[in-house]
């Protein structure tokens, strides 16, 4: 627990948050509805999801108005600012793609995430036991950049660089994509692995048009010894060298979009291959 989990953790003991959409608060009309997202055709993994987002941004909306949330409130309001997340043609940060970063990745005041914090004050907030799973589960997640190499009925296949490990994957946007295709995308684990074994690609695809042998060279240069690390593998997408850098890759490799996918070209360290590089 770092310094502004304990914080609010204290605060909230004493007064707590309303209006989060979990076990303890009647439900009211503009609360998220995981039954009704199901019953309109939403995959019930991705619905349970989408469900626990949607807690952790009320409970980010109202955290953030407290003293102890100053250094999260205000760099989410800075990056908020800077890239516009709304998705193409307004700004290529999709709102899941930010938010996400901003909850789940995003590092403040000793180590600590927004989802730290709210895991940490759970006994306040009230989540069941399947909503702190999922929370927790979302919270150790990162983007990676994905090799597709095929369909499994309806699922995607995706193969990680350096890794190599291998998913069966839904698409929540609907993108199919091709074999070949690389994948920059944030994967999340099976909640009820005996029910349904695919993970869920739970930001819209970003595809990387530049070639596999290029980001393979890139991750060996951006990487320590021979860029094969799993640890630094997981450490370089889930925080980046710096706290914008895959923000700034995205906003600077933006090439054309569709419906369910956005395209990107270049390579983060080759300045002249990006095209809204300064």
């Amino acid at each position: 627990m770092g310094r502004a989990s304990k914080k609010l953790h204290a605060k909230l003991s004493k007064g707590g948050l309303s209006d989060l959409p979990t076990g303890k608060m009647p439900r009211r009309p503009d609360m998220p509805d995981m039954e009704a997202w199901i019953k309109q055709g939403m995959d019930p993994v991705h619905a349970a999801y989408a469900f626990v987002q949607n807690i952790t941004s009320f409970f980010a909306e109202g955290a953030s108005r407290l003293p102890e949330m100053k250094k999260f409130a205000g760099i989410y309001a800075k990056a908020e600012d800077e890239y516009l997340p709304s998705g193409p043609p307004m700004s290529p940060l999709t709102t899941s793609f930010f938010t996400s970063w901003a909850f789940f990745d995003l590092q403040f005041d000793d180590g600590d995430t927004l989802a730290s914090c709210l895991i940490e004050s759970n006994d306040v907030v009230s989540m069941n036991p399947d909503q702190l799973d999922a929370l927790k589960k979302m919270a150790a997640s990162r983007m990676g950049i994905y090799e597709h190499v095929g369909m499994d009925g309806q699922h995607v296949r995706l193969r990680e660089l350096i890794t190599n490990t291998e998913f069966v994957c839904h698409s929540t946007s609907g993108y199919r994509g091709r074999s070949g295709e690389l994948w920059y995308v944030r994967l999340l684990p099976p909640l009820l692995p005996d029910l349904a074994r695919y993970l869920i690609v739970f930001t819209t695809p970003y595809i990387l048009m530049a070639s596999k042998d290029d980001w393979l060279q890139f991750l060996g240069r951006a990487m320590p010894g021979d860029g094969k690390d799993v640890t630094a593998l997981y450490r370089f997408f889930k925080h980046g060298p710096d706290m914008h850098y895959w923000n700034e890759f995205v906003f600077k490799a933006y090439h054309h979009h569709q419906n369910d996918a956005i395209f990107l070209t270049g390579i983060p360290d080759l300045k002249a291959t990006l095209p809204h590089a300064d």
